[in-house]
């Protein structure tokens, strides 16, 4: 696994710490792994003949 980092506007991390609190995810790194996870898995749900390798938005 990669680490990486990221800015998020302080009102979103709150809402993730309270995610965390209330034990919807283990952990802020758990939550936003999940959050990539089902931003993944919706563009390859609405982009089906699109490969996972090929992201328009993953172009550099």
């Amino acid at each position: 696994m990669e680490r990486v980092t990221l800015r998020i506007p302080k009102q979103q991390i709150e809402e993730v710490e309270q995610m965390v609190e209330t034990g919807q995810f283990p952990n802020r790194s758990e939550a936003i792994r999940s959050a990539v996870r089902e931003m993944l898995n919706e563009q390859d749900e609405t982009e089906p003949h699109r490969r996972s390798t090929e992201r328009s938005w993953a172009k550099v």
